[in-house]
């Protein structure tokens, strides 16, 4: 067996976890859309929460496929949370600020693991979600500057987010049954 080609068990561990990543990612978009245009208690709870969603699904990620990178991913996204809880206190400006520095960092992350775990199957919306999530995280510092800066856009960042981990879930389902990735 190859190298790069992970045992059915590590890709049916991330292949879970890619589709409970893309049901919170939704879900998460969804209720943060309502309240996107402040910084009330909910949004608060939802904009720290998805940076500790993110630590324990790197966690669940590093333990399955050992990838020891993803560990950077944990220590960025415990910092995210609380910068973000910090970042709330001095309005939605500071919060794209951190926001857009944790989507650049993992968005790098996502993109060089990605990378190296090609031969697994699955990999490309990786890859391809972790460029977007550099570009996505430097509009998000840029449009901290706007006039009226609003939250609706790290709702949305969420989405096709998710759709690729659903992507990834989908094409891996041939190395989680032990068949040869495409």
């Amino acid at each position: 067996m190859s190298t790069l080609v992970a045992p059915p068990d590590v890709a049916s561990t991330l292949r879970r976890l890619y589709l409970v990543r893309f049901a919170f990612a939704l879900g998460w978009a969804l209720v943060m859309f309502t309240t996107a245009s402040d910084l009330g208690p909910l949004a608060v709870i939802l904009l720290v929460l998805y940076p500790l969603f993110d630590v324990a699904a790197a966690v669940v990620d590093a333990r399955a496929s050992r990838t020891a990178l993803l560990y950077v991913n944990v220590a960025v996204s415990l910092v995210t949370a609380v910068g973000v809880a910090v970042a709330c206190a001095s309005g939605i400006p500071a919060v794209l600020r951190v926001w857009g520095t944790w989507a650049v960092v993992a968005g790098l992350v996502q993109l060089v693991v990605g990378v190296t775990r090609r031969g697994l199957g699955g990999q490309w919306p990786m890859i391809i979600s972790g460029g977007i999530s550099v570009l996505a995280g430097v509009s998000f510092v840029v449009g901290a500057s706007a006039d009226d800066p609003t939250l609706a856009n790290v709702a949305g960042y969420a989405i096709p987010g998710g759709i690729f981990f659903l992507v990834s879930a989908l094409r891996l389902r041939r190395a989680a049954t032990g068949s040869t990735p495409a």
